[in-house]
């Protein structure tokens, strides 16, 4: 005998999710006259997605101090920093660096040449931004930091109140959000337009009839079945940093309507994680777990050796792949290994680790050795990589402001920047794991974000913005880059679900001059024969 399906009403937008990007969508759905409902999986307590463990770091566009005092407003002091321009053509250039060009060029513009008015539309709307301040760019002798090129701000209060700050413009501008509703099936009507959603709730199963849907319902991360998948069987036990709801269910069921996926589905955003933070992120600790001071020490694995080039560049740029470096060592565990030196430089997030310090570093190597337990620790290979570290370490000044070209030689795996010996006591390791942030791959939108088919006509009445689309970030991605996504593309996705709703859908925008990043000479930015393999 068929289950009954309880009907939950009718609305004109229907919001799967409640994080960043869906509220983004939500909210540009309401503002252009939409009757809009959200649908979050979780319970109050539990809710706000990925969003609430994030550290609330937006990439967008800034050209000068009217620009970021526009957007900042009271909320932090201008005098405070020093900081270089940050242009669509920077902006563009590092998507290009970290992915390998691998990324789908229209979305990519849109990302960038809207970033800065979407930022500006968040801020008016009452997320409260101020400047993202590092203890290494501190600028000696005065209260002012260099400003992180290119990813220079964050919410004020980072993700947990970004989350919060999400559902209280909800609650004051009524729209209604549904807790421990889990969406599972999409609705379609005899012409195949997508008209509601069914879903799961304390009572039963239940619908939600609507003009359109959007799907602001996460990667595919928190499902161990997915990732074995798509991600291959070392992704089957890893910790996620952030959010337990984020199954891919959704995913799931667009590809089943045949809506087309796109992407890098083996890849994904990994964090070096506090190898003694839970399985799924907590609420007390948020973001708190994350460990990406990196490029001030030395990586060793359990066989005692390093294995990454910590130095490469700044940790915006590395730390979503560092995670899946870890990842491939013996039992995905590392140790982050500091000295005096360059301890007071670490994020304050090292402050709720619990590392080992000892005053020499045969000590240290001892309280490894008992902290890995029966995965056993390498303590001579580890001091003699340590040995063999500091004797190729050039005599270049140090200088964590910038990329300071002080390398080492000759080592099977160089460092190519920041390399200090470490050699002045107390020393410090921290154990470190793998945490999953983001998946990369997901469903395929186009400009309007609309859901497409795999012939790529747009699927009717679905829309899609987040980590739920896919064709943004392969290999890697610059810090940042994902909160503004899904802000951009939310916006972009409730303004265009709304007239869709409204019976005023217009055909997919075609490229245009004005969606592509300008250059310095106020050409358009060229796109580089820059290839990964696939």
């Amino acid at each position: 005998m068929a289950k009954k399906t309880a009907g939950k009403g009718s609305y004109d937008i229907v919001v799967i999710g409640a994080g960043n990007a869906a509220f983004s969508s939500a909210l540009a759905a309401h503002q252009a006259g939409a009757r809009v409902a959200v649908l979050e999986a979780a319970t109050k307590e539990m809710r706000g997605g990925n969003t609430r463990f994030t550290g609330g770091l937006f990439r967008f566009t800034y050209h000068n101090v009217e620009e970021i005092e526009r957007m900042l407003g009271d909320n932090d002091d201008t005098s405070t920093i020093e900081f270089d321009p940050y242009s669509a053509e920077d902006y563009l250039n590092d998507i290009d660096r970290v992915t390998r060009g691998k990324y789908d060029p229209e979305l990519i513009n849109i990302l960038i040449s809207e970033s800065f008015p979407t930022v500006c539309w968040l801020a008016d709307n009452g997320i409260p931004f101020s400047f993202y301040r590092l203890p290494n760019l501190k600028i000696p002798g005065t209260n002012k930091h260099k400003l992180q090129f290119g990813a220079g701000f964050e919410v004020k209060g980072r993700g947990s109140l970004l989350s919060d700050r999400w559902f209280e413009i909800a609650e004051k501008q009524g729209i209604k959000v549904f807790y421990e509703t889990q969406a599972v099936e999409l609705l379609q009507d005899a012409k195949g337009r997508v008209s509601g959603v069914r879903a799961h709730d304390r009572n039963g199963n239940v619908e939600f009839r609507a003009k359109a849907v959007i799907l602001g319902s996460g990667g595919f991360q928190s499902n161990p079945e997915m990732r074995t998948a798509y991600m291959g069987p070392a992704w089957s036990m890893v910790k996620v940093r952030g959010t337990r709801f984020n199954t891919g269910l959704m995913t799931r069921a667009a590809l089943g309507i045949g809506a087309q996926g796109v992407g890098q589905w083996a890849g994904a955003h990994a964090t070096p994680l506090d190898n003694d933070a839970g399985d799924y992120g907590h609420l007390e600790a948020t973001d708190e777990t994350s460990r990406v001071s990196y490029p001030l020490g030395l990586m060793v694995n359990l066989d005692g050796q390093r294995f990454a080039d910590e130095g490469e560049d700044f940790k915006l740029y590395t730390y979503a792949k560092t995670g899946a470096k870890i990842l491939d060592q013996k039992y995905g565990v590392i140790f982050q290994i500091f000295d005096k030196k360059t301890t007071p430089l670490l994020e304050k997030r090292y402050g709720t680790g619990k590392p080992e310090t000892a005053d020499t570093l045969e000590a240290l190597a001892e309280k490894i050795s008992q902290r890995s337990g029966d995965m056993g620790f390498n303590k001579s290979q580890f001091l003699k990589s340590v040995a063999e570290f500091n004797t190729a370490v050039g005599e270049t000044e140090f200088d964590p402001m910038i990329k300071d070209g002080k390398h080492t030689s000759g080592l099977a795996v160089d460092k190519t920047n920041w390399a200090q010996r470490i050699d002045q006591a107390p020393y410090v390791a921290y154990p470190i794991t793998t945490g999953i942030t983001f998946t990369f791959g997901g469903l395929k939108i186009n400009g309007d974000a609309q859901v497409v088919d795999l012939l790529g006509r747009d699927i009717p009445g679905l829309y899609a913005t987040g980590e739920v689309t896919g064709g943004f970030f392969y290999y890697n991605y610059p810090g940042g880059a994902g909160l503004m996504r899904g802000a951009v593309f939310g916006r972009r996705a409730g303004t265009n679900a709304a007239k869709y709703a409204a019976g005023s859908a217009k055909k997919p925008a075609a490229k245009s001059k004005q969606n592509k990043p300008r250059s310095a000479k106020g050409k358009p930015a060229k796109k580089k024969a820059v290839r990964g393999k696939r």
